[in-house]
């Protein structure tokens, strides 16, 4: 077997944990694959004849291949992918393959992806290999062109983003969560008895002009009204720390699309507001609920 056919086979046998790297990273399915593809691609020009952890130089080859993608996307100002998505900004419409949904939610979660996709490129790249494949600080340092320190300060930074401060006390936040639950199991259900019970008689649901250019409405008042609304839809919301209150993210494929941010009231949700403005969006501060 010549050294070729070697590495080929070794990379091979990395490859699983390549593209589990490249997916929590990148958040997509097919720019994972493009990604360890381009790794490969590096790897087969490298002499690797002084490499002692071949598995542990694979993934700082994929790593460095996923931060050039992430930093690319950031100088196009790369919309979310959901702006693209025709229908109801409810979470409704279709667009994204069911299977590559179920894949990305069992091996990183899409509460994850969502949070990771509000850092910085190099925020991402620290936490994700520190945090979540114990690369040390050492090794992770010269991908970022920072100094071990400093490398440990954006994994620092990205940690507290992930776990998010709340703003609320943890008794409302839990009776929060609990209705937002309920108002999406309703939602999908289509159960309009339900949504009615939860919503305030006077609620007001007011979206962006980002939503409303994605497809949806500006501004509707009134239980039944919104209500019907959300009634059959939500597919894709998720729950999220949402500015320290609970509220509702959809992010296909863990692309931050929509952010509802809820005024929960008396025990119910007295106001609805939507937004879809990518500039808007990366102001807002999202964090991961426990399941």
């Amino acid at each position: 077997m010549n050294e070729h056919d070697w590495l080929a086979g070794r990379f091979e046998e990395h490859r699983t944990h390549l593209r589990g790297v490249a997916y929590r990273m990148l958040g997509s399915p097919s720019e994972a694959d493009d990604a360890v593809q381009e790794a490969w691609l590096r790897v087969g020009r490298a002499d690797t004849g002084g490499v002692a952890n071949l598995g542990g130089w694979l993934t700082t080859v994929v790593a460095r291949v996923c931060l050039d993608m992430l930093r690319s996307r950031k100088s196009r100002g790369e919309e979310p992918l959901g702006a693209h998505l025709p229908g109801s900004i409810a979470g409704g419409a279709g667009g994204s393959d069911p299977e590559d949904e179920a894949l990305l939610a069992d091996s990183v979660g899409l509460a994850l992806l969502v949070v990771l996709n509000t850092l910085t490129p190099a925020e991402r790249l620290a936490f994700v290999l520190h945090d979540l494949f114990a690369v040390p600080f050492d090794e992770i340092a010269p991908i970022v062109g920072r100094s071990p320190a400093a490398a440990r300060q954006l994994a620092s930074r990205a940690r507290r983003r992930v776990r998010g401060v709340a703003t609320v006390p943890d008794a409302d936040r839990t009776r929060q969560r609990e209705i937002v639950d309920a108002f999406l199991a309703a939602s999908r259900d289509g159960d309009l008895d339900t949504l009615l019970a939860l919503l305030d008689p006077d609620v007001v649901f007011h979206a962006d002009g980002a939503a409303v250019a994605a497809g949806g409405v500006g501004e509707v008042r009134g239980a039944l009204a919104v209500a019907r609304q959300f009634s059959g839809r939500a597919r894709l919301a998720q729950p999220a720390l949402v500015d320290g209150a609970v509220g509702i993210v959809v992010a296909p494929r863990g692309r931050l699309f929509l952010v509802f941010g809820l005024t929960i009231t008396g025990g119910k949700i007295a106001a609805i507001d939507v937004v879809a403005d990518p500039a808007r969006l990366r102001q807002i501060d999202l964090a991961i609920l426990d399941s």
